[in-house]
């Protein structure tokens, strides 16, 4: 493994064996004595290496395989077949050097006792991880104060906001200070404050500390703001990885440009048509929004420059979270 490689995998693949019941009180009936099975691919064939440091996103549609491959990279899972190293560990071997270096997180799951203060969960988990208590202490100080829930700290986690919760399981994720952080939603459910408090200490953990973190999410804010780079999968395979520029690049084959006109008198139109130069997204007041193709942007500004009373105008890229969107639904079939 390079020197650099804190997770490499190769040909990874996990596949389930599910009953197939035939429909109907008949079909039933002959499931009684007779079962057909299939199989079902959640993870086919996955191959990609993470350098240490790197906070990489893990993109996907629901049942694309993200979970799944992060549960093998964390040994909750024996793979079907391939291989993984992380931190130079065989994941599903399970030993004991690999699991204090890492960590999983996952947005629907609980890992704090529920009745009881996250404190007293903090402080399991340090004797379970045989903490320095000195040193046990200043993390949770740290975290708690970066985080700001210190004064939550003594109060039952089923009485904690959502979002309070959260960044209580993210203290508990981080009390054993481990070099590869798993990160399974950690948004999920969060209001626009809390989520963006927790994307700003990731960002800061993963400068700070070089923490190597994987992120799945499905709120592209997560992904534009902490990763520069990213593996989309579906049908359980890889389908692109790169950095978030080239998905514009590779899958985005038109700009946003708004046009906004000096208010014309009464009656009054334009006198050229706007439309010609692209297809019109929204009329607005005093303008309008049109989707020009990315190698006509600069004839199609100058164009309207030249024939409209032009008080402003803006290029924009389309939003990442429309193209990553159309990148899911590529060869699906229409609902």
């Amino acid at each position: 493994m390079d020197a650099m490689a804190v997770i490499e995998v190769s040909g990874l693949t996990k596949a389930f064996k599910t009953a197939r019941k035939a429909p109907g009180l008949s079909g039933a009936f002959r499931g009684l004595f007779r079962r057909d099975y299939e199989t079902v691919h959640a993870v086919k064939d996955v191959s990609f290496r993470v350098n240490e440091g790197e906070f990489v996103g893990f993109l996907g549609p629901n049942g694309a395989g993200k979970t799944t491959t992060l549960k093998m990279l964390s040994g909750l899972l024996y793979p079907t077949s391939g291989t993984a190293s992380v931190l130079g560990y065989t994941p599903w071997e399970r030993k004991d050097g690999y699991r204090r270096q890492f960590a999983l997180l996952l947005g629907q799951k609980n890992q704090l006792w529920w009745d009881l203060p996250a404190r007293e969960s903090f402080d399991l988990n340090a004797r379970i991880y045989g903490l320095d208590r000195a040193g046990f202490q200043r993390t949770v100080d740290e975290l708690s104060e970066l985080l700001d829930v210190r004064a939550q700290l003594t109060t039952p986690v089923r009485e904690l906001s959502l979002g309070e919760r959260m960044k209580c399981e993210l203290i508990a994720a981080l009390l054993h200070q481990p070099r590869v952080l798993f990160l399974d939603e950690p948004t999920i459910g969060l209001d626009v404050v809390s989520s963006r408090v927790v994307r700003e200490f990731l960002r800061r953990h993963n400068r700070t500390r070089r923490t190597t973190i994987l992120l799945t999410s499905h709120y592209m804010a997560d992904i534009q703001e902490l990763c520069e780079r990213v593996i989309i999968v579906d049908h359980g395979t890889v389908f692109f990885d790169g950095r978030l520029e080239e998905i514009l690049d590779r899958f985005a084959g038109h700009k946003i440009v708004t046009v906004r006109w000096e208010p014309s008198l009464p009656g009054s139109t334009p006198g050229t048509d706007p439309a010609r130069h692209g297809d019109v997204i929204e009329q607005l007041p005093d303008g309008l929004k049109l989707k020009v193709a990315r190698d006509r942007v600069i004839p199609a500004v100058k164009a309207l420059l030249d024939d409209l009373p032009v008080r402003d105008f803006s290029v924009e890229e389309v939003p990442i979270e429309d193209i990553i969107r159309q990148v899911f639904q590529r060869d699906r079939p229409a609902a």
